[in-house]
């Protein structure tokens, strides 16, 4: 039986991206940063032990070959991660001109995005006044809050109350390319959110907006406002065929965990689930025990990345880290003969760094199920290209299979 498993740990980069210096957090360039490296410092000297304690400890991980990956990449050495390799091992970089979440997966599925993305300067107001009129209209309100770079609690914090008593939608943005809006469940209506950010995704698009992304939440300015689980990424669609698409041709199943689906606006993917990173651990495990030969599952585990890099609390990366890393190990060991798994990253979000956004990084390229072997300093295209070798299908893109 031959069966593939694309699993991203989004956001856990390992430093070295030769072009990070023409990428920023503020005035700050990414030249240096490098996520694994630092939070494993963090942790042996002492600096992480909320929640956890000691040096960072990633045991299947680092069996694969993390460890090696990283001084691969960056030259730098990570404390306690310094095993040897047993699986597939190396790292990869982008040549995408962003450091964002499309971009990675894109690449990473045998596609460099072909244009630069457009960003929204972090002013005040942030976007062109026709753009803030057309989200208006299309919400049937006199206007729109926020028209700012803000982080997503922040701002609920600071505007949910007016949200309330307007009814006008909460329009944010960040350092990515994406617009983000951002509405009561109950008081606003989630249909009528989801409805609003498909109606103005096709303008947001047509501005090379990577993302339009629905943030529905509840709660009162009394008792505070939280975001609920039924975020909706309404993201441009790849120009061209992508590993999903190839799959697909060759009469494969393609199943989507976590924000797969969102990624590729569901081209190329037959069914997905979403939740909580344990709930789709589970998931996963589930499709390892169920998918059946021909298949990729595609899956993305999001909150290193939205909970602890954005926030840029190491310690809270570490236990998620550890977390991933304990869950994974049984379910790599349950992989059939056959099969391939690829554990990845799309990008870096250094919680050491300054400012909030993502990092220019590279990123490991770990992989069971093909015995032990370096693969080298690689492109993210050429993940696409291995997983296509791996299940003989006829496209293989742009990049150079490792197997």
């Amino acid at each position: 039986m031959t069966r593939a498993f694309l699993v991203v740990m989004d956001s856990v980069g390992i430093g070295g991206a030769p072009d990070a210096g023409r990428f920023f957090n503020g005035e700050t360039p990414d030249t240096g940063a490098n996520t694994l490296a630092h939070i494993a410092r963090a942790c042996a000297e002492g600096r992480a032990d909320q929640g956890r304690c000691g040096p960072l400890r990633l045991p299947h991980l680092d069996a694969l070959g993390l460890g090696a990956a990283i001084r691969l990449a960056s030259g730098a050495v990570a404390p306690g991660l310094g095993a040897v390799p047993q699986g597939l091992w190396g790292a990869a970089s982008e040549v995408s001109p962003g450091k964002d979440t499309p971009s990675g997966h894109w690449e990473l599925a045998g596609l460099p995005v072909p244009w630069d993305w457009h960003y929204f300067p972090d002013t005040r107001p942030a976007f062109p006044p026709e753009l803030s009129a057309a989200v208006a209209r299309a919400a049937g309100t006199d206007g729109i809050l926020g028209d700012c770079h803000a982080s997503g609690t922040e701002i609920l914090d600071r505007l949910g109350g007016e949200h309330i008593r307007t009814g006008w939608p909460i329009c944010y943005t960040s350092a990515d390319s994406v617009f983000q809006i951002a509405a009561h469940e109950e008081r606003f209506g989630l249909d009528r959110l989801l409805t609003l950010c498909a109606e103005v995704a096709p303008l947001l698009h047509a501005m090379k907006v990577g993302r339009v992304i629905a943030r529905p939440f509840v709660g009162t300015a009394e008792t505070g406002f939280t975001r609920t689980p039924h975020r909706r990424d309404f993201a441009i669609a790849p120009p061209a065929p992508v590993l999903t698409d190839w799959v697909q041709a060759a009469g494969g199943h393609v199943h989507a965990v976590g924000k797969i689906g969102d990624i590729f606006s569901m081209q190329g993917i037959d069914d997905v689930v979403k939740g909580t990173d344990a709930a789709l651990m589970d998931h996963l495990g589930g499709l390892i025990d169920s998918a059946g030969e021909g298949s990729l599952t595609f899956a993305n585990f999001v909150e290193f990345d939205s909970l602890y890099g954005h926030r840029r609390d190491i310690a809270g990366y570490a236990r998620a880290l550890e977390w991933f890393d304990a869950a994974i190990g049984p379910l790599i060991a349950r992989l059939r003969p056959g099969d391939l798994m690829i554990l990845t990253a799309d990008h870096g979000n250094d919680p050491s760094w300054s400012g909030t956004d993502h990092t220019r990084e590279r990123v490991p390229v770990l992989g069971a199920g093909r015995g032990a072997k370096p693969v080298g300093l690689r492109g993210f295209t050429d993940v696409a290209a291995s997983i296509a070798d791996h299940l003989n299908l006829a496209e293989r893109g742009p990049g150079r299979s490792f197997l």
